[in-house]
């Protein structure tokens, strides 16, 4: 009843609000078309093929969780006011399901990753992993997703669109060619790669990683004494050098981890900070999908190779 109450009110507010705009005529602040994206990852691929023709907006800036975010009022108006809205789709922005699906009524929305062949898809029971970013070919799908519905939207910049696309494109295949340079330097037993939710699995089917989390894909649910000590168990039998971070995710469960593994005699260090659902702040290289990415892997290679 409470999910079907929020969805009326969400309704109205957003009849109500272009009851306003049409009756008083009010001016755009600009006049480029307004998009407006859920994750940091997509807002990067809407501003290196958009950003000068149109006017971007993401809504999960740094150290945002996807899966727990909840629309806020503010948000709401955001939605209701674009033109275009981009999100991810697999479940991603759990709860902000219903806000996306009754905006769909009204408003073009595109869910990038769902664009994605289902056969390319890590399947978790009736639903996929949406983690798909951490493959770039499988990413590229997205991308051209959000290509296709950003040339419908402002058909007059269809040329300078294309053109941002394709060198968008040769970047990222020049970033997914750098991964596997850098995921070289490291034998193959030491591609082991332990954080605290499961976000990874795409990258490490993508560059030949294991890869264990202490939380399963979303971070909804939370990890048990008994999650910690089998992961405990297995760095020590292993002998794993480094456990990571994630700056979208709370650090208590590695330090708990950490703390399991020294007590059964060895010492596992934390290897930095990855991001995961979440870019890093606005205008450093780490608030940029590319450069994200970047720092993931040379972090990653930097511990795992001590």
């Amino acid at each position: 009843m409470k999910r079907i109450a929020f969805v009326v009110v969400l309704v109205l507010i957003i009849l109500l609000s272009g009851c306003s705009r049409n009756s008083t005529e009010t001016p755009r602040s600009s006049s480029r078309p307004k998009v407006t994206t859920t994750i940091g990852m997509i807002g990067d691929i809407a501003l290196n093929l958009a950003g000068d023709y149109a006017e971007v907006t993401s809504l999960m800036g740094p150290g945002v969780d996807p899966h727990l975010y909840k629309a806020t009022a503010s948000d709401v108006k955001i939605l209701s006011e674009s033109d275009l809205i981009l999100y991810g789709g697999l479940h991603l922005e759990g709860k902000m399901g219903d806000v996306l699906k009754s905006l769909s009524r009204t408003k073009k929305t595109v869910a990038v990753s769902e664009s994605i062949p289902k056969e390319n898809l890590i399947g978790l029971g009736d639903s996929y992993d949406p983690h798909v970013w951490f493959d770039i070919n499988l990413w590229l799908y997205a991308v051209k997703a959000a290509y296709d519905s950003l040339v419908e939207l402002i058909p007059e910049r269809a040329t300078e669109i294309t053109e941002n696309y394709n060198r968008y494109v040769e970047q990222l295949h020049a970033l997914d060619e750098f991964i596997r340079e850098e995921v070289a330097k490291l034998d193959a037993e030491q591609r082991v790669l332990i954080t605290a939710h499961d976000a990874f699995e795409y990258f490490g089917k993508a560059y030949g990683f294991e890869v264990k989390g202490l939380q399963g894909i979303s971070t909804v649910s939370e990890a048990g004494t008994r999650n910690v000590q089998d992961l405990a168990n297995y760095i020590v039998e292993h002998q794993i050098k480094a456990v990571f971070i994630e700056t979208s995710v709370p650090k208590k469960t590695i330090y708990s981890l950490q703390q399991a593994v020294k007590a059964k005699g060895f010492a596992v260090e934390i290897g930095g900070e990855l991001f995961s659902d979440a870019m890093g702040d606005s205008g450093t290289k780490e608030g940029t999908y590319q450069g994200m990415l970047e720092h993931n892997i040379t972090t990653i290679v930097a511990a795992l190779a001590l």
